[in-house]
């Protein structure tokens, strides 16, 4: 056999897609399947963006470039203008990307010298597993942080030693978090952007939830900490969750401009520009509130519903603050042994351990179905708890 990456045998498959594969098998024999597994909502994109690509696909096709078209970075810039209070240039501060995935996952070979003493990537434990495999495939070392419920799922680079900074190039924070669901304000990024510049550090926020909250504040970003000065930050955005374009893969990266002047070095090599129909129909939903709000009224249904029957049931939430995820304990203690007793009920749920070791004894709901398919779940749920069937 031919020499491969060994990152690839240290990471084996990714976490989700076994999962995916078994719902898949159940849904193969048509019966009903309650899917919380994977965080991509059935309703459907709005039929405004749907017409904007359609309409711009022309009969000539061309390579997108990848500093992304003008008014799609104009957009990108007038939400955070408008949503964030967050003046930044388009030209200079905004760099459009195929959905958040690919930029999170890029970005350590921008910015992490293999060879170099400081390698490490700093994320929090649970989290997306996409922040440490990044690290792993530019050369890099993954450094998770273990994050708990008492510490509201808070990464706090404050409480790491000197040295273990030291060591690293870049720290990933996600606010609103996957995958519990917890929230943080302001002041928070505050603290983490003085620590950050204090040991030599990026700090790279991944903000794909952002407009997926409940509560009476929508959830900041970390360019509202920065007071105009964006050096050494970066803040990932994406239309997935907002706009239910997950399919469509449009985002951006928006701070530091050297980092950004540097990422536009990089991308051309990588290939990953969204086409430009698809740029199209990102400018058409970014400059758009109105689908936001209706969407995250929907999530809040759910929300309800789900969050109302785990409380009835006695089942522990924690966070679940926003984002579309409710992130509860395991009854009985075992993530794993309770996400297969669920799916012989036909519930499909991520064992928390698939974010990380300290996900172990969790387990995460994306709310996916619809608001009467979270209801029909959640009653079978119900009638195998009181058939003994489930533990609570």
């Amino acid at each position: 056999m031919a020499t491969s990456n060994p990152a690839l045998d240290e990471l084996g498959g990714y976490p989700l897609a076994r999962l995916q594969e078994l719902a898949n098998a159940l849904r193969a024999d048509g019966g009903v399947l309650a899917d919380f597994a994977i965080g991509d909502p059935d309703e459907p994109t709005p039929p405004f963006i749907r017409d904007a690509l359609v309409d711009a696909v022309g009969p000539v096709s061309r390579y997108p470039t990848a500093a992304g078209q003008p008014a799609l970075r104009t957009a990108v810039a007038g939400w955070l203008r408008s949503r964030h209070g967050v003046e930044v240039d388009p030209d200079v501060h905004v760099l459009p990307s195929a959905g958040s995935k690919e930029a999170i996952f890029h970005l350590p070979l921008a910015v992490l010298d293999p060879h170099g003493a400081r390698r490490g990537v700093v994320w929090g434990d649970p989290g997306y597993p996409v922040y440490g495999r990044g690290a792993l495939f530019a050369g890099g070392v993954s450094d998770p942080v273990t994050l708990t419920a008492a510490d509201g799922w808070r990464l706090d680079l404050g409480t790491l030693d000197a040295d273990r900074l030291r060591a690293a190039c870049l720290a990933w924070v996600n606010y609103p978090h996957n995958p519990t669901g917890a929230s943080v304000d302001v002041d928070y990024y505050r603290d983490q952007v003085a620590h950050a510049r204090e040991h030599g550090l990026l700090l790279a926020s991944d903000e794909c939830y952002q407009e997926i909250w409940f509560g009476e504040r929508p959830p900041p970003s970390v360019l509202e900490a920065c007071d105009g000065d964006f050096t050494d930050v970066l803040a990932f955005v994406s239309l997935s969750k907002r706009s239910g374009m997950t399919g469509y893969r449009s985002g951006a990266i928006v701070g530091d401009p050297e980092l950004i002047r540097r990422l536009r070095l990089l991308r051309p090599n990588i290939g990953t520009a969204s086409p430009d129909f698809v740029q199209v129909a990102a400018t058409t939903a970014w400059r758009d509130q109105t689908h936001v709000d209706a969407r995250r009224a929907v999530f809040a249904a759910k929300r309800d519903v789900v969050l109302g029957f785990l409380r009835d049931a006695g089942i522990e939430i924690s966070g679940s603050e926003a984002t579309f995820y409710v992130w509860f304990r395991a009854p009985g203690g075992d993530d794993a042994a309770y996400a297969e007793a669920l799916l012989a009920e036909r519930i499909v749920a991520s064992p928390g351990r698939a974010f990380g070791p300290a996900g172990a004894g969790w387990l995460r709901l994306a709310l996916v179905p619809t608001v009467q398919g979270c209801r029909e779940a959640v009653d079978r749920w119900a009638a195998a708890i009181d058939a003994g069937r489930l533990p609570v």
